[in-house]
């Protein structure tokens, strides 16, 4: 089967528009479960309100001025609204692409040999290699036009993680996924995260992403991955969640350091995943004003520096929701202006505390964890 670079060239330059990003709707559950807030999780999980939940955002008005791509899960790729309109063509009359989220998560028994690590399970590798042609061609006639697979790392130096076992089977992963994407249309997003759970400084983050970043390119090149067809959806390079705490400008200096030294000019888009934090920290203020300060301190990149965001994005828009229709506009609002700070951000001119957020107050610990 022929690769169709031209397409896949055309769909990464669109999705890496400046001053747009992604909204990272593909959580399996409905994502007031994944927000970490004590009042929405009372929200109940059902088909019905994740649809009408799903439905909100991707109508919201003027999200497209700021939002390329959404990430669907695949329940998601294939519902309605409550009107009967396919959620596929919501988003794309709003002129955003559709893209599906692939890998089927990880078996915590994880790799035979491997240590336990902070996650309180061994290393991983995420499933779903040997279906996966079958999927992302059914994704592609269904409306897709991007993809996402994502691999956890986890950082215990006193253990030696990550393993050099757990990087190669996590990048060449994820590379073989890139690779079957490209052959059936879809724009890969490669997704090797570092989480940040431990103790450890945002200098041992630093040395582990640059030395997980380099194999995965070569795991691309190995694998023929067409870069300019792919983007990346990397960690921040910051401390861990017990560490010392790095400034939002010593975080954007070391993450931007290490892309400069690791990822090819060729690759067009880089869209950051917010990342998990601390219980006294606002997440989707944190993660804006991460992103601004990169863009601010290095305004000449070779790649469009942006956002790929799910609950930093969603937080407030959830909280205000509630399940309730009455709350829709205010939500759809919230939603919009959080979009619209991450869009200032990439462009590092946002202010911070310029967009309203639900804080920090009523914070708990993300249901499922870091998966």
């Amino acid at each position: 089967m022929a690769i169709p670079f031209d397409e896949l060239r055309a769909t990464a330059k669109k999705l890496s528009t400046p001053g747009k990003g992604f909204l990272a709707s593909d959580e399996s559950a409905g994502p007031w479960l994944r927000a970490g807030h004590v009042e929405a999780k009372k929200i109940p999980d059902t088909a019905e309100n994740r649809a009408r939940y799903r439905s909100l955002c991707f109508t919201a008005p003027g999200l497209s001025e700021y939002i390329s791509g959404v990430i669907l899960h695949w329940e998601t790729l294939f519902q309605k609204d409550a009107d009967g309109n396919a959620m596929v063509d919501l988003i794309k009359n709003a002129g955003i692409i559709p893209g599906i989220k692939l890998d089927k998560g990880y078996d915590k028994s994880g790799l035979p040999g491997t240590a336990i690590g902070p996650l309180g399970h061994a290393e991983t590798w995420c499933k779903g290699i040997d279906d996966l042609e079958k999927r992302a061609a059914e994704a592609y006639a269904q409306g897709a036009r991007f993809a996402k697979w994502r691999n956890v790392l986890q950082i215990d130096p006193a253990q030696g993680l990550p393993s050099d076992l757990a990087i190669e089977e996590a990048v060449n992963n994820l590379a073989c996924y890139a690779a079957i994407c490209q052959r059936q249309g879809l724009v890969p997003i490669v997704e090797p995260e570092i989480v940040p759970n431990g103790s450890h400084s945002i200098q041992v983050c630093a040395a582990v992403t640059e030395k997980v970043l380099i194999a995965q390119y070569s795991a691309l090149k190995l694998h023929n991955v067409f870069l300019e067809g792919a983007v990346l959806k990397p960690n921040m390079v910051k401390n861990g969640l017990g560490g010392t705490k790095a400034s939002p400008d010593e975080v954007a200096s070391a993450t931007v350091t290490a892309l400069l030294r690791t990822v090819p000019a060729a690759n067009p888009g880089i869209f950051f995943l917010s990342g998990e934090t601390t219980l006294d920290e606002d997440n989707e203020e944190t993660a804006t004003i991460n992103l601004n300060a990169m863009n601010k301190m290095f305004p000449s990149l070779p790649w469009h520096l942006s956002f790929s965001y799910g609950k930093a994005l969603q937080k407030t828009a959830i909280v205000t929701w509630m399940g309730k229709d009455e709350n829709k506009a205010a939500a759809q609002q919230a939603l919009v202006n959080r979009a619209k700070a991450n869009s200032e951000a990439t462009k590092g001119t946002y202010v911070a505390g310029s967009c309203k957020s639900i804080g920090a107050e009523g914070n708990v610990q993300m249901q499922g964890g870091a998966y």
